[in-house]
């Protein structure tokens, strides 16, 4: 599945789980991370610059790239991660059988609409995809993880950094 089908929402939304069967489960994991009772002093957001739509592939990877760099350098009581979106959007698909004579096998567009095949998040330009929350001595180790969380989406990000 091609990231460029479903990276710009252009349809109605498809969010209405109880109408449908065979729907993907989320990949994301966890959407908090870290030390969440803790008090820190600086909060830094990862924002998206366009209107968007990221899949759950994309959120869980830069939870992961971002939560690895957090960890192994400041250790799990002195971050908090948090995914603020979720994917509710499902993405649909019409498969396609791609070997040798296949149009013996399938009929064009027949029945086209498509099966449940991704989930993806709605976001909307400048809205907080992650949030971290570190000490004033550790902003360049969030920074540094929010970078590579950003580079896992379709979309360019831009992180903002503020006192709490």
């Amino acid at each position: 599945m091609k990231v460029s089908t479903f990276k710009y929402k252009k349809n109605m939304a498809f969010t209405r789980r109880e109408y449908m069967g065979g729907i993907p489960g989320s990949k994301i994991v966890k959407f908090t991370m870290g030390n969440t009772s803790g008090e820190f002093s600086h909060r830094l957001e990862l924002i998206n610059l366009k209107d968007v739509q990221i899949s759950h592939n994309a959120l869980e990877a830069a939870r992961i790239a971002a939560n690895r760099v957090l960890e192994n350098n400041l250790g799990r009581e002195n971050f908090m991660l948090k995914i603020v979106t979720f994917p509710h959007q499902i993405i649909r698909e019409h498969k396609r059988v791609n070997v040798a004579q296949a149009d013996r096998f399938q009929e064009g567009m027949k029945k086209a609409y498509g099966k449940p095949a991704a989930m993806a998040a709605r976001i909307k330009q400048r809205s907080p995809i992650i949030i971290a929350e570190v000490n004033k001595k550790d902003i360049g180790y969030a920074k540094e993880a929010l970078k590579r969380a950003g580079a896992k989406f379709p979309v360019r990000t831009k992180i903002i950094e503020s006192e709490l």
